[in-house]
Formats: structure tokens, C-alpha cells, sequence
């Protein structure tokens, strides 16, 4: 009996092990503290633990990623919801799998000792932006609250150099930058600066980083295995934020900075904390904005943005 016992052990360990399913990962820009869940939970084997080897890869430009995932070269891509709405009505073949960001990051930021103290002080003055559309859409808005319009202030085209143009005064504010990192940089560098917060100042709120997947081709049940290893993570990092801060900047020399460990303060507090579920009425709700404003053509149901896989 224990010869034949031990046949059986000696050939389950002679067996391979079951190999994982393969998966890309494109993200939005390169590694930052944005991306603490997915960088957390490779490193601490919850990707593994779910039967997933997953390829993270930062892209070349961080408009390629969405795109990628509709044309079938990656399985995943981390993008912000404001654009999903414009790309699906566009035609793009992409639907919302998962939230990793749960709330704004973008503001409208200005120097805390500057000229604009309201936003009817932006009367006459630059504004810089960094990408159209959107953006101009959430200016238009929170202008509508000083009772300026467009025609009101001049869009001056920064570029990504956001902050530095402020700090550099080459123009009174900036639209799309993130309070949770060029408000540090602008501290780092001794000069104060001041958010006016969009989901303030009467702009739906909104998902900033999600998960987009192309519907016609996408795996669920892998997807839900990486949210349910990112979920993992999230809730790792909200219990032990500094040993998680540890675990994602032992990733990287370039992380271990101070713009990075501030950054990473104020960004683990909105990861999602359930980023397979959906809150359908934000994404009807923003849809809707966005008709408002010209930039999309009718609107699109739910059905059509995003899906909740946890309730599938």
C-alpha cells in the first residue's frame, strides 16, 4: 500500500504544473502610483494566486492603449472614462471591465498667491490644456460658474508641460492636471498652487483610470480573475499603505523619489475598492454631459460603456 502510495505522489510530482493564462496589460502612461493595485498585486503573486501570468507594458504614447485593445493587440488597457465615452462613439470596439482610479484626479489648478482666486478672476487669461476635446468640454463648464464662456479666456496649448508652464507664468491656469501629482511637484518646487475640483464645480463624477477590454473578443472570466487579484491588492494596500508603498517602489530606482512617495499618500486612498462593480448611473449620467456639450451625437445606454463582471 505505501509502494503504491508512493507511485502515485512520485507521478503527480513527475506531472507539469497547470500552465497559467497569458494576458497583456497596456497602461496609460509609464509606472506611477496610479498604478499601485497592479504593480502590488504582481509582485505579491495575486496574479499568480489566480492563474495569471500578465505582461505589464508601458506605452510609447499614451493614446495607443485603448486603441491596441480594439484592434486585438492586447487583452487590456488601463484609460480614463471620459475618453471611453468619446471612443465608443466613435465606433471603437471597447467597453469599461473595471475601475482602478474611483474617483476625478483631474482639476483646474492655479497658484495659490496668483491673480485667480474665483473663476470669474480667469476673465482675459491663458489657460493651458494638454489634450482637446474633453478637457474643453469640463472648461466650458466650470467657466459657466463664473459666468465666462470660452470666448472669454485664450487656450494656450502646453502640451504635457503643465505645471511648469503655470510655475513659469506662461499661463494664469491649467486645465487636466492631477491633484494627486502636480500639486506636489508644484510644492516640491516652493511654489503653492490651488485646485479648483471638478466634481465641484458641477461636472458628473466619473471614473478617472478604468480597465477597458474589446467586447467581441475579451476573455471574462480572465478579467475577472485579474480584477479579483487587483481587488486583493487594493484592500493589501489600504491595510499596510506604507509596506505597500515598499513593495511598489522596490519595483523601480525612478519611483523612489519624493514626488512619487507624496503622490502615492494622496492616490491609494481613491483605487477602487471593488473595481469589478459597476455604478451604471455615473456612466449614463456622464454620457449625458456629454451630449449636452456637443461632443457626442445622442447618447448611448450603459449597456453600450461599460459592464459589471462581478454580477455575471
Amino acid at each position: 500500500m505505501r509502494s503504491l502510495a508512493a507511485s502515485a505522489l512520485a507521478l503527480m510530482l513527475a506531472l507539469p504544473a497547470q500552465a497559467a493564462d497569458e494576458m497583456t496589460l497596456i497602461l496609460d502612461w509609464f509606472v506611477n502610483p496610479d498604478h499601485g493595485p497592479i504593480i502590488v498585486a504582481q509582485e505579491l503573486g495575486y496574479f499568480e494566486g489566480q492563474g495569471l501570468e500578465v505582461e505589464i507594458i508601458a506605452p510609447a504614447d499614451p493614446s495607443d492603449p485603448p486603441k491596441m485593445v480594439a484592434a486585438g493587440r492586447a487583452d487590456l488597457a488601463v484609460s480614463y472614462q471620459p475618453q471611453l465615452h468619446l471612443q465608443v462613439a466613435e465606433g471603437l470596439p471597447l467597453i469599461r471591465v473595471g475601475t482602478l482610479v474611483a474617483t476625478p484626479l483631474n482639476c483646474l489648478l492655479v497658484l495659490e498667491d496668483g491673480p485667480v482666486k474665483t473663476i470669474a478672476d480667469l476673465d482675459g487669461r491663458k489657460v493651458g490644456f494638454s489634450v482637446a476635446g474633453v478637457e474643453e468640454a469640463l472648461l466650458t463648464k466650470v467657466l459657466s460658474n463664473g459666468g465666462l464662456t470660452m470666448d472669454d479666456i485664450k487656450l494656450v496649448n502646453v502640451n504635457w508641460s503643465l505645471s511648469p508652464a503655470l510655475m513659469a507664468g506662461q499661463v494664469d491656469a491649467v486645465i487636466g492636471a492631477f491633484r494627486n501629482f502636480e500639486l506636489n511637484q508644484m510644492e516640491i518646487e516652493g511654489i503653492a498652487g490651488r485646485c479648483f475640483y471638478l466634481e465641484e464645480e458641477g461636472i458628473p463624477a466619473y471614473d478617472e483610470l478604468i480597465y477597458v477590454a474589446n467586447p467581441d473578443t475579451m476573455d471574462a472570466d480572465m478579467l475577472r480573475r485579474f480584477l479579483t487579484a487587483t481587488e486583493l491588492a487594493t484592500q493589501y494596500i489600504i491595510n499596510n499603505p506604507e509596506a505597500a508603498w515598499e513593495v511598489f517602489s522596490g519595483t523601480a530606482k525612478e519611483l523612489q523619489d519624493e514626488l512619487n512617495a507624496k503622490a502615492w499618500v494622496d492616490t491609494y486612498p481613491r483605487f477602487s475598492l471593488t473595481p469589478a462593480g459597476l455604478d451604471a448611473g455615473r456612466y449614463a449620467r456622464f454620457e449625458a454631459f456629454l451630449a449636452d456639450s456637443g461632443l457626442v451625437e445622442g447618447t448611448r445606454p450603459v449597456s453600450q460603456l461599460a459592464v459589471d463582471l462581478g454580477a455575471q
